[in-house]
Order: C-alpha cells, then structure tokens, then sequence
C-alpha cells in the first residue's frame, strides 16, 4: 500500500484489531488513552492554527476528521485502526418495522449532520443457535450475535484511504447462517481491517432480513401488495449492493470491479444473486464456500408456511394485515415453531441430490426468482461472472464435540454408514481411503458425513464450467490443532484464511507459521480474483480453471496443492444405486 497518499490512515505494527466488543469497552479511549487495550492517541492530529489534517492520528485507534465521507443520503464519520478507515452500521435502507415489515426495502432516509458510524448496527432478530449451549463449539467459534433489531438494514466498510480517486477491488461480504440467523459480526473472521490493509481492497459487509422477515411469502394470501415478500431479503441484498454502486467511489472503491463472496447460508444467496434480474450488473465475480446447496421454495410450499406461521398465531388468512403490528418475539416464535411442522430442517443422505431443508429460504416466484438456481444448469444471467466454489472436507461432520472420535474404527465407519446407504458404504470407504491413503477412520467418515457439501459443490462446478466465464474449484482440508484436531477441516473453519486473520482467531486456528502461510496463499488468490476474475498469484501453484476436460482443484492444506478431482471415484460409489 502507498504511504504517500493524502487521505490514507496511519500504519501500525498492531495487527490483532479488537472485536465489537472490544470497541464499546474501549468508548473512553477515542477521547484519551487507554493501556488496557493499547491505545496510543485518538484525536486527530491538527495544525497550530487548530485546522485538521489530511492524516490519521498515530496509534491503534482515532476519529481523525479525514475520516468523514459524504454519501448520497449524507456524511458519515468512521474512525481509523490500524491504517485502515473502518465505517459500521451505515444505513442502506430504511427501517423494516410497522408497514414496511415483509415489504421491499425502502430507501434511507437523508440525514443533515454528520452521522457517526462508528459501532455495529442492528442485526435481524433470530432464535437462539443450537451451538450456545456446547462448550466446544462456543469455543471454536466466539460468535458475536449482537443486538437485535427491525431497523438492521445497515452496512460496514473498511478500506485503506477515502476520498483518493482510487479504483480498488471491491469484495462484498455476505454472512452465513443459513437464510434464519447470523449477522456481519457474528463472528470473528468477519473483520475486514487486514485484508483492507495487507491487499489494497475495500471490503463491505451487510445484515439484512433473515427467517420469518426475509422469507415470508404472502403473495397468495394478501394480494399484489405482498408479491415480493418471499424474497425480502434477497431484496436487501441488492439494494445493499446498490448502495455500493453508488457510493463506493468515495471510499476508494471501484463500482466497476465487485466481488460478492459468501460462506454457507451466504455462499446460497451469492448463488441465488447470480439469478436474480435485479441484481444483474451489481457484481462483476462471485465465490460460493461450503454453500452449494439447492435450497429454493416453490410457491406451493412457501404458501403452506405461511398459512402455518399465521395458524401458530391464531390469524386467519384474511387478516394478513395484523401480522404488521404482531411483535417481533411472538413471530419468530410462532415462525419457528410452524418451520418446524411445516418444513424441518434437515440434509439427505449421503450419495443423494444436494438438496437441503433450511426451512427459511428464497422462493421461485418467478419475478424476483424467475428459476432455481443451478437446478438444472448455471443460470443465464451470470454467464459472464467468473466464480470460484468449494467447502471444506468433513464440515459438519467433525469431532468437536466427541473426545473418542479419533479412536474411531473402520469397522465403526460401516457401522455408522451402512445403515443409511447399505452396501455403497463399503465401497465409499474404500475408495476415500485409496484416495487418501494416510486418512484416519473418523476423517474418512466425516468426508462421507459431507458429502451433501462436496456433491453440491461438483454439481454447482460442473454446471458453471458449461459457460464462458472461468470457474475454479477448491477443496479445503487443513485440519486445526485446537480440540487434539477433532473438528477436523470443519464448517467455517476455512474463514479465517480466506480474511487472512488467523491471529484474529487464535481458537479457531490455533496460530503458527504453517497457518499464516496458507492464510497469506488463501486471501492472495481471493483478492487476485477478485481484481481479474483469474486467482492466481506468485504464492500458490498454478491453479487451472476447473473444465469438463481437466477437473482441476485446488487442495487447500500445510502443502497446497492442484490435483484431479481426488474424490470421484468416492462420490460415484456413494451414488452408486
């Protein structure tokens, strides 16, 4: 990054950036300082004549002046850290409450001072995640749900310098969760300071309406005013991408050059994006991880959720109207509740169709979703979007939570397997061991416990490769040290390489140089993507783009690696009928 820049943030040997947290805990120091959380100085620097500069403050953390950016709705102040200017909660939307509950999102309301955004805004209101209540999965993963609230159309932006006619990459975060829960901060290697900083990028991240808000679909029920209710949240999306094209530029993004990229539950609502009309020409690349799922409604299923949602509620159809008023508490409760009737959660069998119950998830309407997603072919729209896919080995089907899972057997494998596919588990097993030969029992099980991720993944791959833009598929398998490296390559565990904030996420990662080292190839081959459409780069070998001829994929892990779809034999013999 260039330090002869006007509006660039000062530098600092500092590099493990605080959390939400942190930061509200640490209010006090913006105006003085603070040992505790290593604040040097938070004011701007300013000349004898009382004037400020074009220059951050040195230290961790300041509120220079050059930390103001006038957007179209109007100026915000952020504040800097670690050289990076970091803006939170920005409005992109007006609130979702009252009339404009299940509606489209509405435009910001203008504003006429300048409005701090210097803290998380809400987050969409979601019941509680099973994982609060196990130790080990707290542990892994230091979730961060924040405050709830109906007003969380709000966005994040970090980027090295503002208002410097600069053309950065833009890379557009969308959080997982499924389509039910989870925020952009709701974990840690959301932060976006060191790739901002180490990479010359703009990062921007966004919550918008998840579960019963987002998803609702009252087209049927209500009328015309509703026809877009099952889709809110995907709406969202796009108006925060939107919002991105038109104010980007001040923050020394490049409008033209967008990547949307999205793990899990965001990894699907990258791919329903690339669907979607409304979003054509917002983004220019996108990356689907470990979230190459087929999860759409039809209207015929969102309808009979509804109707359940309304039934929990004691409402009948001709009363629609008072589910604007209905608080927020009793409606995720009866939501919850009728999702699980109506539509329970739930991923098949191994060897089976890729296709998942989230309960809440985007519906085909034919207007805002004209066709699911990678159905049956990559959609239309996006032919001309690069996109690089993948998950990571075992997902969710780790041993964080076993402390015998490393003594598993082959014999427990067939016995854990056998049951559901018969006698394809045999031959599943034997053809992941010939793959990989020095796999332990229980890191075998959890490939065939992931196969929904790898199958979506292949088929999502195999679709893409059909049209002109290149896709390029990985495989992440570096297994964490932490938990005597039960949890394995787990779900999400691949985050903080992709964001390089491995130290950010000692209890996750565990830290060293062999995870720094694949951090450093990781967020290098994102970021080259996200500037060419093509992620190579001088760190990695030679990544070939993934073809119906080559099959080529990148094996992320200590020593990475390309090899030729090293699982097909182990897919096709669970597939076998």
């Amino acid at each position: 990054m260039s330090t002869d820049r006007t509006n660039t943030a000062a530098s600092s040997s500092i590099t493990n950036g605080m959390d939400r947290r942190d930061w509200l805990k640490s209010a006090a120091t913006l105006a003085g300082a603070s040992a505790a959380f290593g604040v040097v100085g938070c004011a701007s620097e300013t000349t004898p004549a009382g004037q400020t500069t074009k220059t951050a403050a040195s230290g961790t953390v300041a509120t220079p002046d050059n930390a103001i950016v006038a957007t179209k709705s109007g100026k915000i102040r952020g504040f800097t850290r670690n050289g990076v200017f970091i803006f939170k909660g920005v409005p992109y939307g007006d609130t979702t409450a009252g009339d404009n509950r299940f509606m489209p999102p509405q435009p910001v309301k203008p504003w006429t001072d300048v409005r701090p955004t210097i803290a998380w805004g809400p987050v969409s209101p979601h019941g509680p995640r099973a994982g609060w209540v196990n130790q080990e999965e707290q542990f892994l993963y230091q979730w961060d749900d924040g405050f709830a609230g109906e007003d969380m159309l709000r966005l994040n932006v970090w980027t090295p310098a503002v208002n410097d006619s600069s053309k950065r990459p833009v890379l557009v975060w969308i959080h997982g969760g499924g389509y039910a829960s989870g925020s952009s901060q709701e974990l840690r290697p959301y932060d976006g300071e060191r790739l901002a900083r180490e990479h010359d990028v703009v990062l921007v991240s966004m919550n918008h309406r998840l579960n019963v808000f987002g998803f609702l679909d009252l087209s049927q029920i209500g009328g015309e005013k509703y026809a877009q209710s099952g889709n809110a949240s995907m709406l969202d999306l796009v108006q925060a991408l939107e919002w991105v094209r038109d104010n980007i530029a001040a923050f020394g993004g490049d409008a033209g050059n967008v990547t949307i990229f999205g793990q899990s539950g965001g990894g699907g609502k990258v791919t329903t994006l690339m669907a979607m009309p409304s979003a054509k020409g917002l983004f220019h690349k996108a990356s689907a991880m470990s979230g190459s799922f087929i999860a759409t409604w039809t209207p015929d299923g969102s309808k009979q959720l509804a109707l359940a949602v309304m039934k929990e509620l004691g409402l009948s159809a001709s009363q629609v109207s008072r589910l604007h008023t209905v608080s927020v508490d009793a409606l995720l409760n009866a939501s919850t509740t009728a999702a699980q009737k109506v539509a329970p959660f739930g991923f098949p069998a191994p060897g089976t169709p890729p296709k998942i119950n989230l309960g809440w998830q985007p519906v085909v309407d034919g207007v805002v979703l004209p066709e699911n997603p990678f159905a049956t072919a990559a959609p239309a729209l996006s032919a001309d979007i690069p996109f690089l896919v993948g998950n990571t080995f075992q997902e969710f089907a780790g041993g964080m939570n076993n402390p015998q899972a490393d003594k598993m057997t082959w014999e427990q494998v067939s016995a854990q397997f056998t049951p559901q596919i018969g006698a394809r588990a045999a031959a599943a097993i034997d053809a992941y061991r010939k793959a990989f030969p020095s796999a332990k029992p229980f890191e075998v099980a959890g490939m065939i416990g992931a196969d929904m991720f790898r199958r979506g993944t292949i088929l999502q791959t195999d679709l893409k490769a059909a049209q002109p833009a290149a896709v390029y598929a990985y495989w992440f398998g570096w297994k964490t040290p932490v938990l005597d490296g039960r949890p394995l390559a787990y779900h999400c565990q691949d985050l903080a390489f992709w964001f390089d904030n491995i130290d950010r996420c000692l209890q996750a990662t565990g830290g060293g140089d062999d995870a720094r080292k694949l951090a450093s190839q990781m967020s290098g081959a994102l970021v080259a993507f996200a500037k060419t459409g093509n992620p190579n780069h001088a760190g990695i070998p030679e990544w070939q783009p993934f073809t119906a001829a080559n099959r080529a994929m990148m094996i992320w892990d200590t020593t990475s690696e390309v090899k030729i779809d090293p699982d097909q034999a182990a897919r096709q013999a669970l597939a076998a009928s």
